[in-house]
């Protein structure tokens, strides 16, 4: 019986992160798996911000308050997307005893965040006057 039999790796998905290396210590594992669970959490609050935008009627001009509901619900999806990629790439890289590698989302992400509140409080300012 082979090593990768014996660890279940062909049984396990996705095939292209465990048919490669040594099984880590399972705490790194489920450290990775937290930082999964957290970009998931992210994504689903970035989610419910989008639709909480586009519900309710703020002193907004309707489209801007569409545009910018349209933009938190992307972000949703591609942190929804970035967690799962992190998450793969993380473990493929601990099973290799490399380093971890960055994707650098969480930059993108505040950034998005920070841009739609700034845009709301100007068209909102703007608005007031």
């Amino acid at each position: 019986m082979s090593r990768t039999e014996r660890t279940g790796a062909r049984r396990r998905w996705p095939a292209w992160v465990y048919a490669r290396g040594e099984e880590p210590d399972y705490r790194f594992s489920f450290a990775n798996e937290r930082t999964f669970l957290a970009w998931v959490r992210t994504s689903l609050a970035l989610l419910a911000a989008g639709v909480a935008l586009d519900v309710v009627d703020l002193s907004v001009p309707d489209t801007a308050q569409h545009v910018l509901a349209l933009v938190l619900v992307a972000a949703a999806l591609v942190a929804a997307l970035a967690a799962w990629l992190r998450w793969a790439s993380a473990e493929r890289a601990m099973r290799s005893r490399e380093p971890l590698p960055s994707l650098g989302l969480a930059a993108v992400v505040t950034l998005v965040v920070v841009g739609v509140g700034l845009v709301l409080v100007a068209v909102g300012i703007g608005s007031l006057r």
